[in-house]
């Protein structure tokens, strides 16, 4: 990967340290979409549910089942049915509470920034190998857009967690809430057809969705206030 390209990625690692959560602990129904996805999401949460059947079925059997019915194989056959079931009902309901939706709407931002940088690394090789004409200027266009795209990004991240965490952000901070959007559409180039062009136009969308984030966070903020406000005044 091109020296500019390094760094530029937002890892699962940063990730975690910006949003303060395991994102695979994240209910995102995107991610859905893909067979590969969705297979690995049921295999994991079987093999949850497989992992706490024991325990779970060796509480409820020794402390209700014994106590009421006695030894029972009929009860303990349909406990083993119903327990790995029963745990995955939970797990989707914890999932889903514990995933904001601004949340996931910011982490399917950044796959798609994330997106866009694969696709470069992609280009610089079909570059290296002779296969793609060389354009430095668009090139240089779509790192500069990425570059404010990730600052955004990183900051709505942070903005989140701040609102999640704490649920008392003054929306008066405007500062938290500016972005650079209009610097992203002041990098567009002329000709969008191009490869380059096509992946700058990429990042200016990734921008626009992330500032109607921001103004869903400015607007969340502004309730928490109005909250807040009002609990102080009928106190």
């Amino acid at each position: 990967m091109q020296p500019d390209l390094q760094g530029l990625e937002i890892t699962k690692g940063e990730l975690k340290h910006l949003t303060g959560v395991d994102t695979d602990e994240v209910f995102r129904p995107s991610l859905f979409q893909k067979p590969e996805n969705r297979f690995n999401f049921l295999f994991n949460e079987l093999l949850i549910g497989l992992a706490l059947t024991p325990i779970i079925c060796g509480f409820v059997y020794t402390f209700i089942i014994l106590p009421t019915l006695g030894y029972s194989i009929i009860a303990v056959i349909i406990l083993l049915i119903i327990t790995p079931i029963l745990v995955s009902i939970c797990r989707w309901i914890w999932l889903k509470k514990r995933s904001p939706k601004l949340l996931i709407n910011l982490l399917d931002e950044v796959d798609k920034y994330n997106s866009v940088i694969k696709a470069i690394h992609i280009h610089d090789q079909l570059k290296n190998a002779g296969t793609m004409p060389e354009s430095l200027s668009e090139r240089e266009n779509v790192i500069a857009g990425l570059q404010l795209t990730r600052e955004d990004l990183v900051r709505a991240l942070r903005t989140e967690r701040i609102l999640r965490d704490n649920k008392d952000l003054i929306a008066k901070n405007c500062e938290l809430f500016n972005n650079n959007l209009a610097a992203v559409r002041a990098l567009q180039v002329s000709q969008e057809a191009s490869e380059y062009g096509q992946l700058l136009n990429e990042a200016l969308q990734i921008g626009v969705s992330v500032q109607e984030e921001f103004t869903n966070l400015a607007l969340e903020g502004t309730r928490i206030d109005r909250t807040n406000s009002d609990n102080a005044s009928g106190e």
